[in-house]
Order: structure tokens, then C-alpha cells, then sequence
């Protein structure tokens, strides 16, 4: 049966998702992740660092793989969280689409309505931008598909107005400097609803098309034409020359309306003139700029400043960041509210160790044991190291994950490096395989540094 999920829908399930998270019933954290190469020592295509593969979405990977070679974890906070849209900024040259509630369906000559960029629905459409001062404005008109060559700016009241180059639009919101540092992106705008209410009267009518001109009418300007319908006090200025329609102007918007149109007898018995009045939003323009908009994407933006206090590493790369709800703290047995988390193991060595290095393979002579280096400070002498479900990453030669044991010497297959282990902590800060892995996202690698911020965004769409 035909079936659509509805943009509501999503805004109502984008709109929870952000809320969630100053929930005190979830916690949400920023994982960083596989450091060893693409498709290294696998013996299947696991794609290539300049080339990642996709994510599977089975309970092999979600639930496990992707757990396997995780190295850190940031909580997320509510304030790193927003609505966000497609970023459209105003640029002169550029024909926008402007509003209507009917793209999509069908009109009286059988056609598909859409926009003058071909788009079928509204949000698919290019009917907002944002301008060189930030703001965020709603066309409404684009005289007759021409090109915008007068940026919309100033007028932030209830009212849609017109610029020099004949485009009506209307102020939604703008954007605060907070809100541009956190939540601005080259493809994404933060979204929210104007604090102050400026939207215009709800079924006000704001713009009208003319379809079809039709014909046999008595030529003549019509003032004051009531415009019919569920709503009230809407009135139009109607031409009609060489017998048809070639001019409607609403003179008064009224409200109230979802449907109107004009009577024939009205406007000189014009025969099969087809008039379409583009109808407001539910509250009129202005009143709900992430409805209105299509706010159903949700932006977290989350820094990741030099080791967070010793908990990443700054001498290795990560290709991999998954959106984690609800994992346990292994310290506590509890769902984890620290800040930050370790997921790694790691040994600590006696005196006389050699320096290991990053992205070898270490192993264990008497236990058999297979690990993959994180990273190795020497100071303290604390090797931290992963053990992924690969040879010569995490599983040994008899095809098993075997733990390290806390005595027995460990060498390092690239530096040649050797440690007796004095301590081993074989259980993360971020317990394997807890919560939900929500979301995952493999890119080229990230290479970190000692005195460097990397800042990252996910969206998620709904």
C-alpha cells in the first residue's frame, strides 16, 4: 500500500533526539577509533585509507567490530547539540524557488507542481538562504523564476516585504555568534525559532499564481475582489486583458485560510482561469522556522582538546568516530558520566623497557597473546594497546584473543622493543560491547598532535 513518512515525522524524532540529550536518562559520548590502516592484514576488502569502506550495520560490527579497536570517548553535552539545515547562503545571479504548500501534487492541467529548480517537494526546494549578516529569510516570491540580485537584509518584523529586485521574503531568524562558531558548517546552518514572535497573521494569504489566464472574460481591473474560502477579509485587484487573467495582486491577506479562490463572476465571467493562492504555513510565516524550514537533521559538535587530560592519545591517527548512548563505566559498573573515557588496555613495564612505538604489533612469547600499540609513554612507561579481531592485530596464532599476562616479557615486532610488565589493566574505562553504537563514520585518517584541537561534526538525518 502507498505510504509516506511524513516531514513531521522526522521533525518530531529529530526534535526528541535533541532533547535527549539533557536528559539525566541518557548519556551520550564521541568515540574515536580504529588507528591500524584499512584493509590492513584483513583477509577480506575492508576498503582502503584513501577510500573507506561503509559501515555494515550488522550485529557483528555494531555490536562488536567497531567496539574492538575504539581508543577514546568524549560525553557529549547538551549545549554541543542543535537543529541544523542545509546550508543555502544568498548569492546575486542565483533564481531561488519561493514558498508553496503545493509542491508535489497536482494541478488543474494534470501536471506535477514543482519548483523552478525541478524540485517536487518543499524542502527539496531552494527557498530560504542565509545572508552575509547571518540571517535567515524565507522567499515568498521570485517575480516570475528571475534572478535575486538584491541580498534580503534589515526588516526583521511580522511582515514579508520586497527588495529592489522584486523578490518578497520574509525574516525567520538569525544566527547568534555562539551559534556560528558551534553549529555553522559548509553544508549546515543551526535552525531555531525566533524567541520574539514575528510571524504573520496564520492563513494569511501571501502570494498568488496564475495557472491559467482562461478566457472570454470582459477586460477590465477589478478592485476589492473577495477572496472565497475557509478563511475571511482576504481581497485581490484582478486583471483581465485580451479577455483572459494576466494580473492578480492580493490586496489584503486576511487570515484563516487553508483553501481560496475567486469567483468567475467576479472578475468578468472569466472562463477556465485557474488561480492558485499560495497558502501560509499552520501559524502563518515565521511561526515555526524548524517546521517550517525542514529542521529534521541534528548537528553535535564536539572538540577533542590535545589528550583530555591524559584519555587520547596525541600520537596516533583515527579513522573511525561512532555516537555511543548509554555505555557502562567499568569503574563504577554503572552507565558511564565521566567526561572522559579510555578504551584501551594497558601495561605497565619495569625499568629498562625499550621504547616502543605506535601501530606495531606486540606479542607474548609464553602466553601467545597479540596486541596492536596505541601508544607508549616512556616517562611513566605505560604501553596502551588494542586487540582487534584480526592476525597479527589481536588474534593469535591459534586463531584465539588471548589476554596478556602481567609477568611475561613483551616485544614490540617493529622497534624490536622488550618490557617486563609490572601492572595490567586488561579493562577499559569504556566497557566493550555496552550501550548502543548509534551511529558510525569511517574517513581518511585524522592525524592528532600534541598542541592541536580537532573539532567534530556529525549530522544525523531523520
Amino acid at each position: 500500500m502507498p505510504a509516506i513518512v511524513t516531514k513531521d515525522f522526522r521533525i518530531h524524532n529529530a526534535r526528541q533526539f535533541e532533547e535527549s540529550f539533557s536528559e539525566s536518562a541518557d548519556t551520550y559520548y564521541l568515540a574515536i577509533g580504529r588507528p591500524q590502516a584499512f584493509a590492513n592484514d584483513q583477509a577480506f576488502n575492508d576498503g582502503t585509507d584513501t577510500s573507506p569502506p561503509t559501515p555494515v550495520d550488522s550485529v557483528g560490527s555494531v555490536n562488536h567490530y567497531v567496539y574492538d579497536d575504539l581508543m577514546s570517548a568524549k560525553k557529549i553535552a547538551s549545549s554541543d547539540v542543535s537543529l541544523v539545515i542545509p546550508r543555502r547562503n544568498w548569492t546575486t545571479g542565483t533564481t531561488y524557488d519561493y514558498y508553496r504548500h503545493d509542491y508535489g501534487e497536482i494541478n488543474s492541467a494534470g501536471a506535477t507542481i514543482t519548483a523552478n529548480s525541478g524540485a517536487a517537494t518543499l524542502l527539496d526546494s531552494t527557498f530560504y538562504v542565509m545572508n552575509s549578516d547571518y540571517d535567515v529569510y524565507k522567499c515568498i516570491d521570485n517575480d516570475s523564476n528571475t534572478a535575486s540580485t538584491t541580498e534580503p537584509t534589515g526588516n526583521k518584523s511580522t511582515s514579508v516585504f520586497s527588495t529592489a529586485d522584486s523578490y518578497k521574503w520574509k525574516y525567520m531568524y538569525s544566527l547568534t555568534s555562539a551559534e556560528q562558531a558551534n553549529f555553522l558548517s559548509t553544508d549546515f546552518i543551526h535552525v531555531s525559532t525566533n524567541a520574539t514572535d514575528i510571524s504573520t497573521t496564520a492563513g494569511a494569504l501571501e502570494a498568488v499564481k496564475i495557472t491559467a489566464g482562461g478566457s472570454g472574460g470582459t477586460n477590465g481591473t477589478y478592485t476589492s475582489v473577495a477572496i472565497r474560502g475557509d478563511g475571511s477579509s482576504g481581497a485581490a485587484t484582478v486583471v483581465v486583458s485580451g479577455n483572459a487573467v494576466t494580473a492578480v495582486t492580493i490586496t489584503t491577506a486576511g487570515s484563516g485560510y487553508t483553501y481560496a479562490s475567486i469567483l468567475a463572476s467576479n472578475i468578468g465571467n472569466v472562463s477556465g482561469s485557474d488561480l492558485d493562492f499560495i497558502i501560509s504555513p499552520p501559524g502563518g510565516h515565521g511561526s515555526d522556522a524548524i517546521a517550517e524550514l525542514g529542521g529534521f537533521f541534528v548537528m553535535t559538535n564536539v572538540d577533542f582538546a590535545t589528550t583530555e587530560s591524559g584519555e587520547f592519545n596525541t600520537s596516533n591517527d583515527f579513522r573511525r568516530i561512532a555516537l555511543l548512548r548509554n555505555p557502562t563505566d567499568s569503574t563504577t559498573s554503572a552507565t558511564a558520566t565521566a567526561s572522559t573515557l579510555d578504551a584501551t588496555k594497558s601495561i605497565t613495564f619495569a625499568s629498562g623497557a625499550g621504547t616502543f612505538v605506535a601501530d606495531e604489533k606486540i606479542s607474548q612469547a609464553t602466553s601467545g597473546a597479540i596486541g596492536y600499540v596505541i601508544d607508549y609513554t616512556s616517562a611513566t612507561r605505560v604501553l596502551r594497546y588494542i586487540q582487534p579481531q584480526f592476525a597479527n592485530q589481536g588474534i593469535d596464532a591459534s586463531q584465539n584473543l588471548t589476554a596478556f599476562s602481567s609477568t611475561n616479557t613483551v616485544t614490540g615486532a617493529t622497534s624490536s622493543a622488550t618490557g617486563t610488565p609490572t601492572a595490567h589493566d586488561i579493562t577499559p574505562e569504556l566497557t566493550a560491547d555496552t550501550g548502543q553504537i548509534l551511529y558510525i563514520e569511517n574517513r581518511k585518517p585524522i592525524s592528532r598532535a600534541s598542541d592541536q584541537t580537532e573539532n567534530v561534526k556529525l549530522i544525523v538525518e531523520f
